[in-house]
């Protein structure tokens, strides 16, 4: 919502909204913040880069940026003040560090990184065709998260074996009116053909809390992050969760897809939304339009009830997709675009393991698939322990693929799950981040170059 109150607040003393399109030469864009929105108008042959002020590594913003393969860096507090126009920047988009009018030997030490970055980056390119498999052959499946069909490429060129999370959300934003049914079967349908015969996972509506879509919000909440968001809100509008719903299916006669539900609280949710698309299935039956009559069903577990009642909810569907951005987030209580509170953000946490091994044990149990699809998937860190315990698919940005992939081939299913369980042990974040950068600096140091 700040988004849309800052350009009214800027309409309101004579400013105008500067759009990200049309700039001239080649830029690095200085803003207080940016919105999934506005990162969507970003033209990357003109904008390089981009710093603001405000956001965290998982927020929306930042997503979007490694999605689209744009160097970012994001929370750093008050640097639009200090930036003065046609100012020589240099953007580290993977220390945070941010480094005005350097001089020249900054600049040729940096010019090196980049150059160096480039090299690794071919060189994990040669494992694209490899299969993403231990050193002991258990298989994990590696797929990619998209935001708009123009990412495709991208997903093919990383070796990605489908895709585990296509964020629909994107193709409401920027716009006046939503999109119909006819508008949104074309562009699902394009990527389900485009990625064919790989899967695509579609996820339905995701927006509320810091994504906000005035045609569907129902107007303004005290505390959005908890308020009427993904699957609330579609469940609440119907007629546009219908339109979507059909158009998903009508997709699926074009290759193979899997549907899935944001924000799932309790079992009543999953019976709501599964009793619509029983219904919707009965309009194309009777329409004769073809659709996937097996389409797989599968929730986001995101939220700790969901956890908790994880074994229930496992009964109800086809699989499950953790996404940690969120379950990160409402664990801990923290806000995840909050610039402040970006420490405390700890996917090491003690109740953020043990919830994820509860979300596995639960599915294994009812004989369905375990998979994350959020942020901590393509940390190539990470993968010890989600390998270890006993996730069976991982999605994440596509540039990330190769170096996951770079550290499964190098494990062995029985030692990740031994990392899994002594990192388990820990009281601490620290302490479990201590551990695991041992093993790594053990075993796979020579990865993350």
């Amino acid at each position: 919502m700040e988004t849309v109150v800052e350009r009214i607040l800027r309409n309101m003393v004579g400013k105008k909204h500067e759009p990200l399109t049309g700039i001239d030469g080649k830029v690095i864009v200085v803003a207080h913040d940016l919105s999934p929105s506005d990162i969507l108008q970003i033209d990357k042959t003109t904008v390089i880069g981009f710093i603001t002020e405000m956001g965290g590594k998982t927020s929306h913003t930042s997503i979007l940026a490694r999605a689209l393969e744009i160097p970012a860096v994001v929370g750093m507090e008050r640097i639009a003040s200090v930036v003065t126009e046609n100012a020589t920047i240099i953007i580290d988009g993977f220390t945070g560090v941010v480094i005005l009018n350097p001089d020249q030997e900054t600049f040729r030490d940096y010019l090196r990184r980049k150059q160096h970055y480039e090299y690794v980056e071919r060189e994990l390119l040669k494992l694209k065709d490899l299969p993403a498999v231990t050193l002991d052959g258990f298989a994990m499946i590696l797929k990619a998260n998209v935001e708009i069909v123009e990412e495709v490429p991208s997903v093919r060129r990383h070796g990605a074996e489908g895709i585990g999370l296509y964020r629909t959300e994107m193709l409401f934003f920027n716009r006046e009116n939503l999109p119909d049914e006819e508008e949104q079967f074309h562009a699902y349908a394009e990527i389900v053909r485009e990625m064919a015969p790989k899967p695509v996972t579609i996820r339905t509506l995701d927006v509320g809390g810091d994504k906000v879509l005035t045609d569907l919000n129902l107007g303004d909440e005290a505390n959005p992050a908890l308020g009427v968001r993904a699957i609330r809100l579609s469940l609440m509008q119907p007629e546009a969760f219908r339109a979507q719903l059909r158009a998903i299916l009508r997709a699926s006669a074009h290759g193979k897809v899997r549907v899935f539900f944001p924000m799932i609280s309790g079992v009543d949710e999953v019976r709501r939304a599964k009793a619509i698309v029983e219904e919707v299935k009965q309009e194309l039956r009777r329409a004769f339009i073809p659709f996937d009559e097996e389409i797989e069903i599968g929730i986001m577990i995101e939220i700790p009830s969901a956890v908790i009642i994880a074994d229930l909810l496992a009964r109800e569907v086809d699989f499950f997709s953790v996404g940690t951005n969120d379950l990160i987030q409402y664990s801990l209580a923290i806000d995840r675009t909050n610039e402040h509170l970006s420490a405390l953000y700890e996917p090491l946490h003690p109740a953020v393991l043990r919830s994820l091994k509860m979300v596995v044990e639960a599915a294994h149990g009812a004989g369905i698939a375990a998979c994350i699809c959020g942020e901590m998937a393509g940390e190539p860190e990470y993968l010890p322990i989600l390998l270890g315990l006993g996730f069976d698919e991982l999605s994440m940005n596509a540039v990330s693929i190769p170096r996951v992939k770079k550290i499964l081939r190098r494990c062995t299913k029985k030692e990740a799950e031994a990392v899994a369980a002594r990192a388990m042990t820990y009281a601490t974040a620290q302490e479990a981040e201590s551990y695991l950068r041992s093993v790594i600096a053990a075993r796979f140091s020579d990865s993350f170059d």
